[in-house]
């Protein structure tokens, strides 16, 4: 009898996994202790072994594709057994099925197409949403750099897919023709739902489409194979159209000298007002695409063009819906969470700056060295949570976390909304050091240049307003971080000094911090350290 594997958790944390690579395929021989897969956890790459006996009848992840654990991964069993019934999600069926041989003829046609439905054709590809950030739901494909009858290569650039944090190159791993794209430019959907489909030129894969199409259609109308063919010839249509632009586009580049740019790098360039002409284009055969018009000098010039067609005249009511990015997406979804869920509470402190403005004065003395007022606090934190383990922490329902390392997250303005890219090991590094790490991480942030891997593991995070006159402010907790410092502006001020009104540089701290983890005495402590540190920048130095 079949034998079901789902997708194992193989770590503590693990809630879903990425097949690396199969190490087997359908109908090969698989003895207990064979490695069948690598599988890609949050935390490593895998062996996956066999437990079982038998043939692979069928693979239900492919390559590359990310998977919740305990989902259907692969079927063991007996060569030519018919597995159709465990495909489709029925998994009582099998039991009933083999009760007598004159109900498995009289449903033999039923069972054959089913299989069909199911089964992938030799050398196809399904391709699904890759999950290009961590904390990525859903994509939506800016623009498709390939269409339906294209030769791609492994390396080749798909499409152009926006996340919530930025708009990210999506490369292709395998050699074939594009068959079918389930996604079209401008939609969204969710991470793992069908993107395209490579394989051999003319395969029919009518069958993966209506598969893969189940959540918008009822299972009832799988088996209708007329239909089916019939959604994929009317998808195929569009981009066919699509194939013909873009040869024309191709060839005309070469011949007459036109611009050769993607559809998204063309509406940005209307939109703008940039002449594509004066653009370099850093795609494939010096193809233009949506970064270099988004870093083209230029075009900060001409931006405040459009504000002006939004101005309505006097008396007039007008709305206007602007459709949310994934990035404003998933600020809504983080903050939310973070708000509704932690327990926070807020604790201020004045910090004189006299001392700080005097070594930052000194320090930028040195040729080519510059550090910032931020670059200073951000060192002050990493050193007082040294000090004060408690805050570097993140909460579980389980356990609380302490963190060894402390990576400082940086809070970035850019035109989305905030990205955080994080300063690895902060507490090791010197000013200057976290003054170019931050320069560095900010201008890619702004340039939607940041990698996921860039943007991960922060254990504390700072937020800085005081370059906007913002005296002081409350900031949400970045989840799983336990604790966010909210920097105010320097604002000269009288004080007293010594028993003297004198005229002084102060500046406001708010820490707040999530109280299943930190409380108010450890929080005040962390603050008065904090204090110490930027007062005087010298004892960073012992």
């Amino acid at each position: 009898m079949a034998t079901i594997i789902n997708m194992p958790r193989l770590s503590d944390t693990m809630e879903e996994g990425v097949v690396a690579k199969w190490l087997k395929n359908v109908g090969d021989k698989i003895e207990e202790g064979d490695i069948l897969a690598e599988i890609e956890t949050d935390k490593a790459t895998m062996e996956f072994e066999s437990f079982y006996e038998g043939t692979l009848l069928y693979i239900g992840i492919q390559e590359g594709e990310t998977s919740p654990v305990d989902v259907l991964l692969a079927v063991i069993g007996e060569e030519g057994e018919d597995i159709s019934a465990i495909i489709n999600g029925d998994e009582a069926e099998p039991a009933k099925e083999e009760a007598t041989t004159e109900e498995v003829k009289e449903e033999t046609t039923t069972e054959t197409s089913a299989t069909e439905s199911a089964a992938i054709p030799e050398g196809v590809q399904v391709i699904t949403m890759p999950r290009l950030s961590d904390t990525m739901t859903d994509g939506t494909v800016a623009t498709w750099l390939k269409t339906v009858g294209d030769e791609v290569s492994e390396g080749d650039m798909l499409a152009e897919i926006e996340t919530d944090k930025a708009t990210m190159e999506f490369e292709c791993f395998y050699e074939g023709t594009i068959l079918y794209i389930g996604v079209q430019e401008g939609e969204t959907a969710p991470v793992d739902s069908l993107l395209t489909i490579i394989g051999p030129a003319g395969t029919d894969v009518s069958a993966i489409v209506a598969n893969g199409g189940a959540t918008s259609a009822p299972a009832e109308e799988k088996p209708a194979t007329a239909k089916a063919p019939e959604k994929t010839e009317a998808a195929a249509t569009k981009p066919a159209a699509k194939v013909e632009e873009t040869k024309t586009v191709s060839t005309s580049n070469t011949s007459n000298g036109r611009i050769f740019a993607s559809p998204l790098a063309k509406k940005i360039a209307s939109d703008k007002g940039i002449n594509l002409a004066d653009v370099s284009g850093s795609g494939e055969n010096g193809r233009i695409i949506k970064k270099d018009v988004e870093n083209y000098t230029p075009a900060a010039k001409v931006e405040a063009a459009p504000a002006t067609a939004s101005v309505a005249a006097a008396g007039v009511e007008n709305s206007e819906e602007v459709k949310n990015s994934q990035m404003r997406k998933a600020i809504a979804k983080s903050l939310g969470n973070s708000k509704f869920s932690a327990p926070d509470f807020s604790l201020n402190i004045e910090v004189d700056m006299d001392n700080a403005m005097a070594s930052r004065k000194i320090i930028n003395a040195i040729p080519d060295t510059k550090v910032s007022f931020n670059d200073m606090v951000v060192k002050a934190c990493a050193m007082a949570l040294k000090k004060h383990p408690q805050v570097n922490t993140s909460w579980s329902e389980a356990n609380t976390i302490y963190h060894s390392h402390i990576h400082v997250g940086v809070a970035v303005a850019v035109d989305d909304g905030l990205l955080v890219p994080v300063i690895k090991h902060t507490d090791g590094l010197s000013l200057t050091q976290i003054g170019a790490g931050v320069r560095d991480l900010a201008g890619k942030a702004r340039n939607k240049k940041l990698t996921p891997a860039e943007m991960q593991g922060s254990t504390f995070t700072v937020s800085n307003l005081g370059m906007f006159g913002i005296g002081s402010f409350n900031s949400i907790i970045n989840q799983p971080n336990s604790a966010i410092l909210s920097v105010g502006a320097i604002v000269q001020k009288p004080v007293v000094k010594d028993g003297q009104i004198v005229v002084g540089n102060t500046m406001n701290l708010t820490l707040t911090s999530d109280h299943r983890t930190v409380d108010g005495a450890v929080g005040a402590q962390f603050l008065q350290t904090l204090k110490t540190f930027i007062e005087n920048p010298v004892t960073m130095l012992a």
